[in-house]
């Protein structure tokens, strides 16, 4: 039952280094990026193996994430950063 995990070593998945790479845990996606790394899904941290597993995927490439933001100087945000909501019509009224 190894579906959607990946080994807990990720050296593969350097945050910011590319627009490619994608770390999968469960059911989440950590999509690199150079700018902004994205994090979408869900992951079941199940009481088990497998859960403690996604737990320790999940922790170590959000400390890698962490680490690399710590070594660099950071703005208080990107330029698109903080987008106002807006409103939109509905297409399908």
């Amino acid at each position: 039952m190894s579906k959607g995990i990946t080994p807990t070593d990720t050296s593969r998945f350097v945050p910011f280094a590319d627009d490619a790479a994608v770390q999968t845990i469960g059911g989440l996606s950590i999509e690199n990026g150079a700018d902004r790394i994205g994090i979408h899904g869900t992951v079941d941290l199940t009481r088990d193996a497998m859960g403690l597993a996604r737990a320790r995927t999940l922790a170590s490439t959000l400390s890698a994430i962490v680490t690399a933001l710590e070594a660099v100087s950071l703005p208080e945000e990107t330029a698109d950063g903080a987008r106002s909501p807006e409103t939109v019509k509905n297409p399908f009224a």
